[in-house]
């Protein structure tokens, strides 16, 4: 596959792991605080992306140059896990992931701002398809549920998470200098852990980490390794093959995963309605994809 396609390819395994935190993460949400939480992800995250670094040749001297990048970096993931968490505290699930399908558009945005990267006539289709079939399945097809919804305080806060991972996508890739993925991910992983850990350093020593119920423990496993290390990786990997805003465009796919991991967890399965929704975030994905042949194929 060409480089785009294999961009492609990493952001639909980042969608379907996201996707699981939120699954997860709402069994656990209300056991930890925010920053407590954050803090051991990044630090098991951390272990995890630094062990396949020293497997795969170790941290090179040109990636220990200029660390006030991975500072950056880290800082910006920092701010959107723990505004997730804290605007979740007061915003309905629902409200919360429909600000979420607000990042594409804003990551095209700033990748303009910052990269210079245009987005196409295509790219803002396929966009606004996959910004109506998303809030379709959010809502689940009712659209009295959509029309009555209203932004609060949570959904504030969290939408100023959603602008920081917004700057976070073309970041990585105005600030990486040739650095692999998995060295360029554990740096910022690790300067996650310290603006963490000075900025939650009293919730982190106020946690009784040992009373923790075991749901905490599965769902902290999980989004450190699946959800934070390897998602990292991928977002980092599609990022240097793909423009800010069809990396971000893979969110819209989130409301779907959720639903196979709900009913894989034994919940019901969705009215027939809301599978319209899931058909035009497909749609969009297609835009995308078909936007990549055409210019590959172009003298």
């Amino acid at each position: 596959m060409s480089p785009a396609l294999w961009g492609h390819a990493a952001m639909l395994c980042f969608s379907a792991l996201v996707a699981g935190s939120f699954a997860l993460g709402s069994l656990a949400a209300n056991e930890i605080e925010p920053a407590a939480l954050n803090a051991a992800r990044f630090a098991i995250a951390a272990c995890v992306i630094g062990t396949a670094v020293l497997a795969t040749g170790g941290m090179t001297r040109s990636a220990l140059r200029a660390p006030w990048r991975y500072l950056v970096l880290g800082a910006l993931f920092s701010v959107y896990f723990v505004l997730m968490f804290e605007g979740l505290k007061t915003a309905p699930p629902v409200s919360a992931a429909a600000v979420f399908t607000l990042t594409p558009i804003l990551a095209g945005l700033f990748g303009w701002l910052l990269l210079a990267q245009v987005t196409t006539p295509r790219m803002a289709l396929a966009l606004a398809i996959g910004a109506a079939g998303a809030l379709w399945v959010i809502f689940r097809a009712d659209i009295s549920a959509l029309l009555a919804f209203e932004v609060g305080r949570g959904e504030v806060i969290y939408f100023v998470g959603c602008i920081a991972h917004a700057i976070y996508t073309p970041m990585i890739r105005k600030l990486n200098r040739g650095e692999p993925a998995v060295v360029f991910t554990f740096g910022t992983l690790l300067a996650g852990v310290l603006v963490l850990v000075i900025y939650g350093w009293s919730d982190i020593i106020a946690t009784d980490w040992v009373a923790l119920p075991p749901i905490v423990w599965i769902t902290l496993v999980y989004i450190a390794v699946f959800a934070s290390a390897a998602t990292f990786v991928l977002l980092q990997f599609a990022t240097l093959r793909l423009p800010s805003a069809k990396v971000m465009a893979y969110t819209y796919l989130t409301p779907s995963w959720v639903i196979c991991w709900q009913i894989a967890l034994g919940n019901p399965v969705p009215s027939g309605l809301v599978f319209g929704g899931i058909g035009l975030t497909i749609i969009a994905l297609l835009l995308l994809l078909r936007d990549d042949s055409q210019r590959q194929s172009m003298p």
